[in-house]
């Protein structure tokens, strides 16, 4: 495992214990479904050191990769937006 790989797993993993047991559920039923539609903010859990993204016409990242700003609460999100920042 590469440096950057082993970055993203820990930032994966990091970011995924921010959330809390409802985030949880409604992100897995998120995984399930594209729900993301042009302008909606994520995180690519894929890459989370790509920071947070904004959706575009031809989204990069698939569904299930991706951890959508509508997903957590406002407070979640901020403690994400922090982590990748860093």
């Amino acid at each position: 495992m590469t440096t950057h790989s082993k970055k993203n797993a820990l930032t994966r993993e990091t970011l995924l214990a921010l959330l809390t047991d409802a985030e949880v559920a409604k992100v897995s039923v998120a995984e399930d479904a594209p729900r993301l539609i042009e302008g909606d903010e994520y995180v690519d859990l894929a890459d989370p050191a790509a920071g947070v993204q904004q959706v575009q016409a031809t989204p990069r990242t698939p569904p299930g990769e991706a951890l959508p700003r509508s997903a957590v609460s406002d407070a979640t999100w901020a403690k994400i937006v922090r982590v990748v920042a860093s």
